[in-house]
């Protein structure tokens, strides 16, 4: 029992020291890509007063900065990405001060800061135009250790400015609290999964964590059934990561069919479809024709499909300015409903005869 419970408390000691060191790695992590993104802000902001005029500063050089800093960096450098930075900066340009150290500069977290949030919570802060409100959040979710989905919720919410108007201050804190719960649970993957960590490491999303092992089998083999229909299209990316101001989203496959010369998105879902997936499949489509599309290619077309196949399998998504030539082409080119819901199924049934033996 002795010798047992010595074990214990060297595993007890160990797991602390383990946990410890992540937290810190994390948070050198995590200071360094707000430093970073502070600093590209600055970078920006100062290059911005000395241009003439300010507008066209804004609408070419971020645009020139951006295509530059992806070609050599990849993801992270869009223009929302640049413009989030430089709003990041024009909030918080105290955050970071600078400071004389042998003659050399060098910027220190602020003494007046009482530390920082996440880049993601920055970021989502960046949502709210109120500035005694924004600050007021960013209070909050430092002393209430509030989440970036719980922070999301309650700016979406408008829970300041409620709380704000009502004479019933505790039954809204009571609500808000009822509906973050579910938000705050600890997720110790989360620093694995974090899209934003990824890309400032350089490293590409761990699509393991986004798929269950059927979810994975299908869109495996969903992708090799359409390359080899034969019909003009080639394969883009797999798990392609969009960003919008609000959340992190993951398209199945991203195709482009170069006889239609337009890009294809597909996202499987595991559930009957719902209104939600069509509006998402429908801001996948706006987000690709915006960020993707070049001149000279025809809109984007978005794919949902359900494994549910007793129910409508397949919507497609297509923006209204097409022509009836393209809508022919479309028809003739694209897998039918019939053809994707056989090998669903056919998927389906190699998944689980496989789980068996």
């Amino acid at each position: 029992m002795i010798e047992k419970r010595e074990d214990d408390h060297i595993l007890a000691e160990a797991c602390c020291i383990i946990e410890a060191s992540r937290e810190n790695a994390y948070r050198q992590i995590n200071y360094e890509l707000v430093f970073r993104n502070w600093r590209l802000g600055k970078l920006i902001a100062e290059n911005e007063l000395e241009s003439r005029p300010r507008a066209q500063y804004g609408l070419k050089t971020i645009k020139t900065l951006s295509t530059k800093l992806t070609g050599i960096y990849g993801k992270g450098f869009s223009r929302r990405d640049l413009y989030n930075y430089l709003s990041f900066y024009k909030s918080k340009s105290s955050l970071f001060m600078p400071e004389n150290q042998n003659g050399t500069i060098v910027y220190s977290l602020s003494a007046q800061s009482q530390g920082l949030l996440s880049w993601t919570h920055y970021r989502t802060l960046l949502q709210e135009m109120n500035i005694d409100a924004r600050d007021w959040y960013e209070r909050e979710a430092r002393t209430q250790t509030w989440s970036v989905r719980a922070l999301q919720r309650n700016i979406s919410s408008q829970y300041y400015h409620r709380l704000l108007a009502s004479q019933r201050k505790d039954l809204v804190e009571k609500e808000m609290l009822q509906q973050v719960s579910r938000f705050q649970k600890p997720d110790p993957t989360e620093f694995i999964k974090n899209p934003v960590i990824g890309e400032f490491l350089g490293f590409a999303a761990d699509t393991s964590f986004l798929e269950s092992e059927l979810e994975q089998a299908i869109i495996t083999n969903l992708e090799r059934f359409i390359l080899e229909m034969g019909k003009g299209f080639a394969f883009v990316a797999r798990q392609q990561h969009i960003h919008t101001e609000k959340e992190d989203y993951y398209i199945d496959l991203v195709f482009y069919n170069y006889i239609l010369k337009s890009f294809v998105l597909i996202d499987l879902k595991t559930s009957k479809i719902s209104h939600q997936d069509v509006g998402q499949m429908d801001m996948y489509v706006r987000m690709y024709d915006e960020l993707k599309r070049s001149e000279g290619d025809n809109p984007t077309i978005g794919i949902v499909l359900c494994e549910d196949t007793d129910e409508d399998i397949a919507r497609y998504s297509v923006l209204h300015d097409n022509d009836n030539l393209f809508a022919s082409k479309y028809m003739l080119y694209m897998p039918t409903s019939e053809q994707l819901r056989n090998e669903i199924e056919r998927q389906k049934e190699i998944f689980f005869l496989k789980q068996h033996h």
